[in-house]
């Protein structure tokens, strides 16, 4: 570090890039997750710097005219924001750039910054600098002492640029038709974004005037700043709109673009403003952390997604944690509801498992037989809903995201420790209400199954499947001779699309205001009349997401196995209702001459096949819910020992809920005679006698 130092001194200008490159390069360290070795880093430049003179005279002479030999403006209105496209098109654009970079430009600092800071992972040794380091670093500069003010002005001036381009972005941004479509009153009102632009601009005229007189401008920033943060105010707004009116990847997009330029802009002006501000130094060091952050990650796709599809997968996991209350019971009452409801699902069940059997049994062509599968499963799931029963396996992509919800109300209410009581009890409900579900889907499918074999073999005198389509059966049920619990999870991955596909389409028919226009059809209303129109747009309001979901749930059940025979793949379903209405059919195609090893590997299997279910449908769904609230899997880890504390005390309350306590009936308190009324009744029977 010194050696390089001492080379400044005497290099002559134009090696700047080089040398600073290696600076950057012996102050990195080897593991880029060593915040000891980077903050000594820092430390020891600083100590050098404060040492030698000459030294800092030396970088603070190529520093600047780094700067000002360069195209600044780019790195401050590009690094780091979405640029103005849409996200597919962003997203496309970075796919095409990691496969062929763009060219190097030596005269652009954009491209100077990405390859003095090229390693990947430098933005995080960077983040474990301490405060106090960057500061003494700051301190050993000395930039008081700096004298080369055409450098100095040069650098002004195109910061000044920067803003100008940001702040034309900026409320260009605040009036997309989408934006003003979510906010109505900024139609009504003037808008704080075209009223920054007007300011801006009158303020970057009055600096460059007051720069040519050789003078610093003796206005401030704050007016600006002022509406900066109206600008952010309605951001807050629109959220708060899009929560009620739904959302979409586009506005989320204009959404995530707004926040960045308002940002963007407030550390500039805060840079360039010449009244003196304490959080100047604050600002520079989380601005080069930040640019440094965004040239490490300008082509990784996911942030492409995580950014833009955020408020996106909030609302679909608000919708379905709206949902997932429904599937929650409280009491003993609604306990035995459910049951009823998942009873009442694995009746239906019985008679699906008969078509898709029935459907095999017909050796129609290969894609054919794909579509009457998934047409069977998705049918027969919408039926299950309209008839306000329940699939079991359908409650946790529903209850993982009511569970995340409750994380982040009390992460918000006590950042410091979560309310452990009220979410273990509500993940007990859970448990408990998923129990008695999976009860009621296979005490009645395996029952109604059997029945409907053992008619259709008095009717036919056959059973409906023969003995090889029986043995196929029971050897998919199989754990161990078979990948059951592998298409198990196969399945639950399927359950959880399903979960996001109903609380996407959900949000789909709020944002774009679906119910309304079907209760608005003309052709409609002349049809039914307008009440039914109504209440026919009513009903697709509460419902569209759990129909949508449940057709696209039986579709992709359906015609997965096809798929992987096309492919060559190991690739299939396993769904523990269809399964243990399997083992009925198989039963009765034996005659019930059935070793019991088959049946208790049989049964070990179902039961497996349920938990990997619903294991894999509430991971998934629980991951992603957490996802969109900005939480982790570190927020839900004191949760573990408290289940096991409550399952260690009481472990019947995870498979049935107490009795509810009987209301205490007070008695009625005896009214205490009214002795002035008693007076006055002897008073008046007395004159009467008196009379």
């Amino acid at each position: 570090m010194e050696a390089i130092l001492r080379t400044m001194v005497s290099a002559p200008t134009d090696r700047a890039f080089d040398l600073f490159r290696e600076l950057v390069d012996t102050m990195r360290p080897r593991d880029h997750a060593d915040a000891v070795a980077a903050n000594n880093a820092v430390q020891a430049l600083a100590y050098l710097l404060e040492q030698s003179g000459d030294f800092r005279a030396a970088l603070r002479r190529h520093m600047l005219h780094l700067l000002s030999t360069r195209k600044q403006v780019q790195l401050y209105t590009d690094t780091g924001i979405l640029s103005n496209e849409t996200f597919y098109t962003a997203l496309t654009r970075r796919i095409g750039y990691r496969v062929l970079p763009p060219v190097f430009n030596r005269y652009s600092l954009k491209d100077v910054f990405g390859a003095l800071f090229h390693k990947k992972t430098d933005y995080v040794w960077l983040e474990a600098i301490s405060r106090e380091a960057w500061l003494a670093l700051g301190r050993a500069m000395h930039f008081h002492d700096e004298t080369d003010l055409v450098s100095i002005n040069k650098t002004r001036v195109q910061v000044l640029e920067a803003i100008q381009v940001l702040s034309c972005r900026l409320s260009a941004i605040g009036l997309e038709p989408e934006l003003v479509r979510n906010n109505p009153d900024i139609e009504r009102f003037e808008s704080p974004f075209v009223r920054q632009n007007v300011e801006t601009l009158a303020y970057i005229e009055h600096y460059r005037r007051t720069m040519i007189d050789e003078a610093l401008p003796d206005e401030d920033v704050r007016p600006i700043l002022v509406l900066l943060d109206q600008c952010e105010e309605w951001l807050t707004k629109a959220k708060k709109s899009a929560a009620k009116n739904g959302i979409s990847v586009g506005l989320t997009y204009h959404l995530v673009r707004i926040y960045q330029h308002i940002e963007r802009m407030r550390m500039l002006l805060l840079l360039i403003d010449p009244v003196p501000n304490p959080d100047k130094a604050e600002l520079v060091i989380d601005g080069l952390v930040a640019l440094v952050r965004a040239e490490n990650r300008k082509y990784r796709i996911r942030d492409v997604f995580a950014e833009n599809t955020s408020l996106l997968a909030l609302q679909v996991t608000e919708h379905a944690s709206h949902t997932g209350e429904h599937y929650i019971a409280e009491t003993r009452s609604e306990w035995l509801g459910m049951f009823r409801s998942a009873a009442g699902a694995g009746v239906i069940v019985g008679f699906m498992a008969l078509l898709k059997l029935l459907t095999a049994k017909a050796h129609i062509p290969l894609l054919l037989e794909a579509i009457l599968f998934g047409l069977n499963y998705a049918l027969g799931f919408m039926l299950i809903h309209m008839l306000h029963f329940t699939i079991a396996t359908k409650q946790p992509a529903m209850t993982a995201a009511k569970i995340a919800a409750t994380i982040h109300a009390g992460s918000k209410r006590n950042r410091q420790r979560l309310d452990l009581d009220e979410l273990a009890g509500l993940i007990v409900k859970v448990v408990r209400t998923q129990f008695i579900a999976i009860v009621g889907n296979v005490a009645l499918a395996m029952p109604v199954a059997l029945l409907i074999a053992m008619t259709w073999n008095w009717y036919f005198g056959v059973p409906p499947v023969d003995a090889a389509k029986a043995d196929h059966l029971l050897h998919d049920l199989s754990p161990i001779a078979s990948l059951a619990v592998f298409h198990a999870a196969i399945a639950g991955c399927c359950l959880f699309l399903a979960g996001l596909i109903s609380g996407y389409y959900d949000n789909k028919a709020i944002y774009n205001r679906i119910p309304d226009r079907i209760a608005a059809l003309p052709w409609l209303n002349w049809l039914v009349g307008e009440s039914r129109a109504r209440r026919l747009a009513k009903y697709i309001e509460n419902n569209l997401g759990a129909l949508a979901g449940n057709f696209y749930f039986g579709m992709m059940l359906g015609m997965i196995g096809t798929v992987g025979f096309l492919l060559g793949l190991p690739i299939d379903i396993r769904h523990i209702t269809f399964s243990s209405a399997y083992l009925s059919f198989a039963a009765v195609a034996y005659n019930f001459q059935l070793d019991w090893h088959i049946v208790a590997m049989s049964v070990l299997g179902i039961a497996l096949i349920g938990m990997t279910n619903l294991a894999v449908s509430f991971g998934l769904a629980l991951w992603v819910a957490l996802r969109s609230r900005k939480l982790t899997f570190q927020a839900t880890k004191p949760l573990l020992g408290e289940l096991v504390r409550r399952f260690l005390k009481n472990p019947a309350q995870f498979f049935v809920p107490p009795r509810s306590p009987k209301p205490v009936v007070e008695a009625p308190v005896p009214s205490l005679p009214n002795h002035q009324e008693t007076v006055r009744e002897w008073v008046r029977l007395r004159r009467q006698r008196a009379g």
